[in-house]
């Protein structure tokens, strides 16, 4: 996303990927930077559909858990949604022991997040 190295955002039939670069998302500046960069693609949308792409990232704070509820939100009373893919093992078990993994959509690939949010 325009000013925002952490965030590379494109669409494919009417989705928006965002693909994070970065593989710590621990500082607050950090996070931040990305949830503007993210909420900024869905801003203004009907209908917003995202999919964030954690390709790469081995670290993820709390704060950051808490920038992709906000944006959850934000996406489903647009009437859109938000799905989460390619997350690395660690990263996985914290949503599952925070069971963040029953309110928040995760796949495994963006591809079957594609399928699921077009099928």
């Amino acid at each position: 996303m325009d000013g925002c190295p952490y965030v590379e955002t494109s669409e494919v039939n009417g989705i928006i990927e965002a693909r994070l670069h970065c593989d710590s998302i621990l500082d607050e500046l950090v996070i931040r930077d990305i949830g503007t960069a993210l909420q900024g693609a869905v801003e203004g949308r009907e209908t917003p559909q995202m999919i964030v792409d954690f390709t790469g990232v081995e670290h993820l704070s709390s704060s950051a858990l808490g920038m992709l509820i906000t944006l959850n939100n934000r996406a489903r009373e647009a009437g859109g949604g938000l799905c989460l893919a390619s997350i690395a093992d660690p990263i996985l078990d914290v949503f599952r022991i925070t069971k963040l993994d029953r309110i928040l959509d995760i796949f495994d690939t963006t591809a079957d997040a594609h399928a699921a949010t077009q099928g």
